[in-house]
C-alpha cells in the first residue's frame, strides 16, 4: 500500500500496528522541549514525528514496511496535494443550531429531526448549493473507515494551501462531524488495518477527482485558507539552477534542465533510482515555477513527460499521476527568483 501511493506522488509515514495514528517517536525526541525543527531523526531517514517524516523514498519506505509489515500508512495530505473530507458518524447529541453548519443560521422554525451526523449535515450543505453531497460522489476515491465514517478524497487544484480542521465549534470549520485533511495533516491510506477494522475503497474509482468548486468555496468561507500563503524555501538541489532564471530564455532553459536532471539520470537505471520521488519534486519546483509567472504550465507539463517518457517508457499513467500531484503542491507555494519573466 506504501508503495501504491508513493507511485502516485503520495509521501507517506508509518502509523502504529493497528492504531490509525503514526508510530511513537524515539526517546530522545519525546523529551521535554524538544522540536522537529533540526532534529536529526528526520535527515537521517526515521519516522519520528508523524506526517513530517513523510516520503517518496523508495529505499526508505521498503526499510519501515520490510522490517515491520503490520505497520498502517498514513499520506502527508499537504505534500500530496491532496484535500480529504472526513464524514464521521457518531452518536453524539447535536450541538447547538449555529454550530451544525457555521456561519449559515438555520432558522428555530427548522425541523432537525432525524439530522444525527456528518452525512447528514454536508448533505444539506451541499443541497444548498445545488449540489451533490461528496459522501456521493462516485468519481473519486471514496474510503469507509471502520467507525463507519467516509473519507472523500480530492485534489487541491486551486492553488490554495487548503487547512485541516475538526467537527465544529471553535475556530474554522465546515460542518459539524465533518473533518477537513488538508497541509498540517495526515489521512490513513485505504487498506490499512487497524483494531477496529480494514478502512476500504468504496466503488471502482481509485484516483482523487479534482476539488468540486462549490466546495472549494464553502471551504474558503470557512476559513479553511491561511491570512496569506506561506513562502516556499528553494530545495537545495535547485537553488542554483533557480539563479539562472534572472538571465532570460536562455536562463530559463538552464533551469529546466538542472531540475529535469535527476528524472532523466534515472533512465540510465533499469529499476529503482527514485524515480517516483524525482520526477515528484520536479513537477513540484517546475509548479512553483508557474505559479510564480516564470515559465508557462503547458510548457512546464511537456517537459516533464518527455523526460518521464525517456526515463520509463511504457509507465505512462503511472507518470502523469506523479506530474499532476507534484504540480498541484508546487502550485500552491510560488518559487520566486527574482526578475521579470523572459
Amino acid at each position: 500500500m506504501a508503495r501504491w501511493c508513493v507511485n502516485r506522488g503520495w509521501p507517506v509515514h508509518p502509523l502504529a500496528r493497528g492504531r490509525k495514528t503514526p508510530v511513537a517517536n524515539c526517546e530522545a525526541c519525546r523529551e521535554p522541549g524538544h522540536s522537529r525543527r533540526g532534529c536529526p531523526c528526520l535527515s537521517a531517514g526515521r519516522w519520528c514525528h508523524g506526517f513530517h517524516a513523510a516520503t517518496l523514498d523508495l529505499a526508505r519506505i521498503d526499510q519501515w514496511w520490510g522490517a515491520h509489515p503490520g505497520l498502517g500508512v498514513g499520506v502527508a495530505c499537504g505534500p500530496a496535494g491532496l484535500i480529504i473530507i472526513d464524514i464521521d458518524a457518531y452518536s453524539h447529541p447535536l450541538p447547538p443550531r449555529d454550530q451544525l453548519l457555521p456561519g449559515i443560521p438555520i432558522p428555530e422554525h427548522v425541523d432537525l429531526t432525524g439530522l444525527a451526523n456528518g452525512f447528514h449535515t454536508l448533505g444539506v450543505l451541499a443541497a444548498l448549493s445545488g449540489a451533490a453531497s461528496p459522501a456521493d460522489d462516485d468519481t473519486t476515491l471514496r474510503v469507509r473507515t471502520p467507525s463507519g465514517g467516509l473519507h472523500v478524497w480530492y485534489r487541491a487544484y486551486r492553488g490554495h494551501r487548503w487547512q485541516c480542521s475538526t467537527g465544529s465549534g471553535g475556530g474554522r470549520s465546515l460542518a459539524w462531524q465533518v473533518d477537513v485533511r488538508a497541509h498540517g495533516g495526515y489521512i490513513v491510506a485505504p487498506g490499512t488495518v487497524t483494531a477496529a477494522g480494514r478502512y476500504l475503497p468504496v466503488g471502482s474509482v481509485r484516483e482523487p477527482a479534482a476539488l468540486p468548486a462549490w466546495l472549494a468555496d464553502e471551504l474558503e468561507r470557512t476559513s479553511h485558507l491561511p491570512a496569506e500563503p506561506a513562502p516556499r524555501p528553494v530545495p537545495p538541489r535547485s537553488r542554483q539552477a533557480v539563479l539562472a532564471a534572472g538571465r532570460g530564455l536562455h536562463g530559463m532553459r538552464e533551469v529546466i534542465a538542472a531540475v529535469l536532471a535527476p528524472v532523466e539520470a534515472c533512465g540510465r537505471v533499469a529499476e529503482g533510482a527514485g524515480f517516483s520521488g524525482a520526477l515528484n519534486r520536479a513537477a513540484y519546483t517546475l509548479g512553483g515555477l508557474v505559479a510564480a509567472g516564470r515559465l508557462h504550465r503547458d510548457e512546464a507539463e511537456l517537459a516533464l513527460r518527455e523526460a518521464a517518457l525517456a526515463a520509463r517508457p511504457g509507465q505512462e499513467r503511472r507518470a502523469e499521476q506523479i506530474i499532476r500531484s507534484g504540480m498541484a503542491a508546487g502550485l500552491e507555494r510560488p518559487l520566486h527568483t527574482g526578475g521579470r519573466r523572459p
